[in-house]
């Protein structure tokens, strides 16, 4: 796990999209597992602008998002398709068929989800995968008390997940009670994952699961696990770190070869 610290959500967002867009470039066929919330959307905004000024070039790029709302229409403003398409996808040169979203109307969704981990497989896997995070720790929409092993299921969202995306539908009793998720299992299988966490509201979320035990009642933190697990804060999102002094100066003084901006 590397932990890296900037002194706001745009300089954090902005070397995302600097790690994002140059495995693109080296490997033009990448598969990239994208999130949809608030944390990604200046991600999202730094790549469209590679796209318009240096023509960074995503039509043989693959994608997989993480999670989509059960029972929610694509064109329903907040399903997540219809998040990517007016974010991301929208202004970058996707093609259609390499856009890869759970489908939360499937007529059976258990196998919708085992179809969804047999597209992955059969891309070869992803190569970064961006990750948000929960103010309960939860990472996709991998509650609290998630198999650490699992994969691509339907999950029943928490009171507080719910509480929190409340604003985003006009009232907490307008948000679905069930999600199609990547599973904690599926996301380790990830060559790369990129958490973005950004504010105060974050801070003790970051601090277990950088800090705290390896537990399911945390889900962020068997990225302790991953081989390659990167957390890009911002200063309000590490305030709880202990060893933040630490993280600040390991990447202060990588070897040039192996720093990402």
């Amino acid at each position: 796990m590397e932990i890296i610290i900037r002194p706001d959500s745009q300089q954090a967002s902005l070397l995302a999209a600097e790690i994002t867009a140059r495995l693109v470039r080296e490997k033009p066929h990448a598969v990239i597992g994208f999130a949809t919330g608030q944390s990604p959307l200046q991600l999202y905004r730094f790549l469209i602008q590679m796209r318009r000024e240096e023509e960074l070039d995503f039509s043989q790029v693959t994608t997989f998002n993480l999670d989509e709302y059960v029972g929610l229409d694509p064109s329903h403003p907040e399903s997540y398709h219809h998040y990517m398409w007016k974010n991301l996808f929208g202004s970058i040169n996707i093609p259609k068929d390499r856009v890869n979203i759970p489908d939360g109307q499937a007529s059976d969704i258990p196998a919708g989800c085992r179809a969804y981990e047999e597209q992955i497989h059969a891309a070869g896997g992803i190569d970064i995968q961006i990750l948000g995070l929960g103010t309960d720790g939860h990472v996709g929409f991998n509650e609290p008390t998630s198999s650490l092993a699992s994969r691509t299921r339907i999950k029943t969202l928490t009171a507080r997940t719910r509480k929190d995306n409340a604003r985003f539908f006009g009232g907490e009793d307008k948000v679905p009670h069930h999600v199609i998720t990547m599973g904690l299992g599926t996301i380790m299988a990830c060559r790369m994952c990129l958490l973005l966490a950004f504010g105060k509201s974050k801070a003790h979320a970051v601090a277990q699961a950088v800090e705290g035990p390896l537990t399911a009642m945390v889900p962020a933190s068997i990225l302790q696990m991953h081989p390659r697990a990167i957390f890009l804060l911002d200063e309000d999102a590490a305030s709880e770190l202990q060893r933040a002094e630490y993280y600040k100066w390991v990447y202060d003084n990588k070897p040039d070869w192996q720093k990402y901006g």
